[in-house]
């Protein structure tokens, strides 16, 4: 995440932007399962379940779970993998050994039948 991210004080990186990581993974999923965008519809859960920092690195992954005739139900996770540590200098960073699940959601894609490529 940027300094640009950061939306509030102590540099918190709003929630919304874990939400736009997952659109991103969403419309890869779309692109790959029926050639096309496609449209999100809607989150039916989302829960936020630790801080993100700018400097933070995120890992946002995604899976469809059930395909109906157009629509897409997916399940996602945002992980934060590297911390920056400014308490070494500017630049530095670590690896995390495990990574910290910051966001986790689930939604409905649609992509109309006419616009479906890959059958």
């Amino acid at each position: 995440m940027s300094s640009h991210d950061a939306h509030y004080g102590g540099n918190l990186v709003d929630g919304a932007k874990m939400l736009q990581l997952f659109g991103d993974v969403a419309t890869e999923l779309l692109i790959r399962h029926d050639g096309d965008e496609g449209l999100f519809k809607a989150y039916d859960m989302v829960e936020f379940m630790a801080p993100v920092y700018a400097g933070d690195f995120i890992e946002a992954v995604g899976e469809i779970t059930h395909a109906g005739n157009s629509s897409r139900k997916m399940t996602f996770e945002a992980r934060k993998v590297i911390v920056p540590r400014a308490d070494i200098s500017d630049s530095a960073a670590d690896v995390l050994a495990e990574p910290i699940v910051v966001c986790r959601a689930s939604g409905t894609c649609v992509t109309p039948k006419d616009c479906q490529r890959n059958k």
